[in-house]
């Protein structure tokens, strides 16, 4: 069963037959998170660093930001059962695209901000494919915690 996590979405779940993809991570990072004694898995797909550009949108929307969404993220996991202490994390994403001149650097900032947050909270990542300029497409399978990294023009890898 494949669950698509959109843009600005997330999607944590204990279900075995599912397999969570995430498409087009360009400057977005995604984080999946797995823990393989309760087989709890899921992925963050956000868009900015800091939400306080736009509280309203944070609102409706914490998943688009790293400060409102990535909190909540593990929050839902431990929900469903997992601990901290088990969990298997990794960073995908924060890409230079559409932004030649580096002006912005979402990306960068992007990643920036989820360490920052990850330091304060003792989260240390277990595997990263960031930066660079391409999109990548992420997939988690629950049943084994594996992840994939596809990019364009170099195919898919396990990370």
């Amino acid at each position: 069963m494949i669950i698509v996590v959109g843009m600005a979405d997330m999607h944590v779940t204990n279900n075995p037959e599912a397999v969570l993809v995430s498409y087009a991570l360009g400057s977005c990072l995604g984080i999946t998170l797995y823990d393989p004694l309760v087989k709890i898995g899921g992925i963050l797909h956000f868009m900015l660093p800091n939400s306080k550009i736009d509280p309203q949108k944070a609102r409706l929307n914490p998943w688009m930001f790293a400060d409102s969404g990535t909190p909540r993220f593990f929050k839902e996991a431990y929900k469903l059962g997992a601990e901290k202490e088990r969990l298997n994390v990794k960073i995908i994403g924060g890409s230079q695209v559409m932004d030649d001149s580096g002006y912005f650097n979402i990306g960068k900032k992007n990643y920036q901000a989820l360490r920052k947050i990850f330091l304060l909270n003792h989260v240390e990542p277990h595997a990263e494919d960031v930066g660079g300029s391409v999109n990548r497409t992420i997939r988690l399978e629950v049943q084994s915690g594996r992840v994939w990294v596809k990019t364009s023009g170099n195919g898919e890898k396990e990370i």
